[in-house]
């Protein structure tokens, strides 16, 4: 009885003295053999750890809390199996934990990833679709669901994504980005995800970890990709380690709070000051987000081996991230090059939100630009913010100017010499940070399907924003919550379920069907996906390309101009050579190419040639 006793109390005190590992657990046979384990508990540096079946510690680093210990093991030919790590005090075991090194999915480390074969389907949970109404609210998490607040927790889930899969299907989409799944416990506006207060586990709200893994095997099913959208520059203030610091140096402290001035620029200007360039890239986003330090060699540790875990477990396909040009360039490119280096093929796409050409290259990999300071991010594709401006007022546009019309658009295209790679440039009309591309518009169809035949037939990879397919709208300077509506019909007793043919209305049908069929269309044209662009510079706001390869030719005409045009197509012939015809994608009519293509204002033909 004495022993029983004994054993319980000692059971207890091991309970007590560790509250998180993390990461929770690893896998073995990983390209990099160093893991490093973070140990939490009240006074856990008292003690010395220890590890079982041989296992080498390399490293163990205490910080001024008491309550951390970081242990680096050597996984190098240790198969998977469970450790236990022994915590002594004056050469004494005073508790134990189990850790396990995990089996990986065959081929995991080739793992392939989203390119410009792929359609991007931009989603916000919480908005999308209800599956499960009682993880509403969670008792664990402060803000509670209120769907009648516009910034507030509407209730939607992954299961409500997972529900609806068929509905992306049929759309086209072939590739899934999610704002933020885990934990953000902010008070209030806590439903974009990005103040996260948990790296590991999925917000209550939105499910369970087991649930995003369901998510992810469903798409597997449909050959659909599954993106984590990570935020490596900044977490919430309601982080359990914001509350109680590893180390004062694991957020950038002023002390304490400092405004960004957002002059991402600084970060490669030869002229910038020093102090200008610190507030950028070490100042915080808002109070609310203290800016994490990637020059302390933890905390780079911490979020390079927390992307990995979840590319393991939930067997992800790409990673979006977010305000990549605000992090500290040494480690986000050390950040990334880590997780590219574990898998080869793997796509990440870094938010750089810049309105120059230059400028956005200087964050791709191998960008001829940052070459000129011997800088690499590594960080295989950017998003192309500023074709996105040109989407802004172009289609309003109907007379041709110097600076005006189509032309912008040529002028986009015209600096692709100055990216390693334009096939890997994410090309949007908009996303959850933006103007929606129907407000701007008063949804106009035909406007609207010449920006989706635009998205379909350049080079990058296309992202379409969760609703625009149905004429979504919603106007930014009212708010945030403005652009980021619910989705009709993803929730019980809505009048309009837009998710399905019957219950789209006319309007939104019409929306929906140019957009399927562009998309349908992309999915199986290498032309287009990888095929050469060559431009005609716009002549009366008609705007003249074409994609090709050894095997196949698409025409793309567009005339931005509100009169209907008539143009010569001989200025095209290094182009059409000895095709007649073309067949249009969206009318599936065929047009004559001998003499002249004439077509209605404000139209686009993308045309098959044959």
């Amino acid at each position: 009885m004495k022993k029983t006793l004994l054993f319980l109390l000692l059971s207890i005190s091991a309970f007590a003295q560790i509250d998180k590992v993390e990461p929770p657990f690893w896998y073995a046979g990983m390209h990099n053999p160093e893991l490093q384990i973070m140990f939490y508990g009240k006074n856990i540096a008292q003690y010395e750890a220890s590890v079982s079946n041989n296992v080498v510690i390399k490293n163990v680093v205490k910080t001024e809390n008491p309550n951390y210990i970081f242990v680096t093991i050597d996984t190098k030919n240790v198969p998977a199996s469970d450790l236990v790590f022994s915590f002594k005090n004056k050469n004494k075991v005073a508790f134990t934990k189990k850790y396990a090194l995990k089996e990986r999915r065959a081929n995991s480390a080739q793992r392939q990833s989203f390119d410009s074969s792929d359609m991007m389907y931009l989603i916000m949970p919480d908005r999308f679709a209800n599956g499960n109404p009682n993880n509403d609210s969670d008792k664990s998490t402060t803000e509670k669901a209120n769907r009648s607040l516009p910034g507030g927790r509407h209730g939607g889930d992954i299961e409500g994504i997972t529900k609806n899969l068929d509905y992306l299907e049929e759309l086209g989409v072939t590739a899934l980005w999610s704002t933020p799944l885990c934990e953000d416990n902010d008070k209030g506006f806590s439903y974009h995800g990005y103040g996260q207060s948990d790296l590991y586990r999925i917000d209550p709200r939105y499910g369970t970890n087991e649930e995003y893994l369901k998510l992810s095997a469903e798409m597997k099913k449909r050959d659909m990709k599954l993106i984590k959208d990570y935020v490596t520059n900044h977490w919430g203030a309601e982080h359990w380690m914001f509350k109680d610091l590893p180390s004062y140096d694991w957020f950038h402290q002023f002390p304490g709070y400092a405004q960004s001035n957002y002059r991402m620029t600084t970060q490669f200007d030869t002229n910038a000051s020093a102090i200008d360039a610190k507030y950028c890239m070490d100042g915080w986003f808002v109070p609310s987000m203290p800016d994490l330090n990637q020059s302390n060699p933890l905390v780079l540790n911490y979020i390079t081996q927390n992307a990995i875990w979840w590319i393991e477990y939930a067997d992800l396909d790409g990673f979006r991230v977010d305000t990549y040009s605000y992090n500290d360039k040494v480690g986000i490119a050390k950040w990334t090059k880590a997780i590219t280096d574990e898998y080869p093929y793997f796509n990440i796409v870094g938010e750089v939100w810049m309105h120059d050409q230059a400028q956005m290259s200087y964050w791709q990999k191998d960008s001829p630009i940052s070459a000129i300071q011997s800088y690499n991010s590594h960080c295989p594709s950017v998003m192309d913010f500023t074709l996105h401006d040109a989407f802004g007022n172009v289609f309003n546009e109907d007379k041709e100017g110097w600076n005006d019309g189509m032309i912008k658009v040529y002028d986009n295209f015209t600096n692709d010499f100055l990216y390693a790679n334009t096939n890997n440039l994410l090309i949007f009309a908009e996303n959850h940070d933006t103007g929606r591309f129907n407000q701007n518009y008063k949804n106009d169809i035909q406007k609207y399907t010449m920006a989706m035949a635009l998205l379909a037939t350049v080079r990058g990879i296309p992202q379409l924003y969760y609703g625009s397919e149905i004429g979504m709208a919603g106007d930014k300077g009212k708010g945030d919550a403005d652009i980021r509506q619910d989705f009709p019909g993803g929730w019980a007793g809505d009048k309009n379920n837009a998710f399905t043919k019957s219950g789209r209305t006319e309007k939104q049908n019409k929306f929906f069907d140019v957009t399927a069929k562009l998309f349908q269309w992309r999915k199986n044209k290498d032309v287009v996906h990888t095929g050469k662009m060559t431009h005609y510079i716009p002549e009366q706001n008609v705007y003249v390309y074409f994609r090709h390869n050894d095997k196949e030719t698409v025409m793309v005409v567009m005339n931005n101009s509100a009169e209907a045009k008539t143009i010569k197509t001989n200025r095209f012939q290094e182009n059409i050579k000895a095709f007649t015809s073309g067949k249009d994608v969206l009318s599936g009519k065929s047009v004559d190419l001998k003499n002249e293509i004439s077509l209605d204002g404000k139209s686009v033909l993308v045309l098959e040639l044959k």
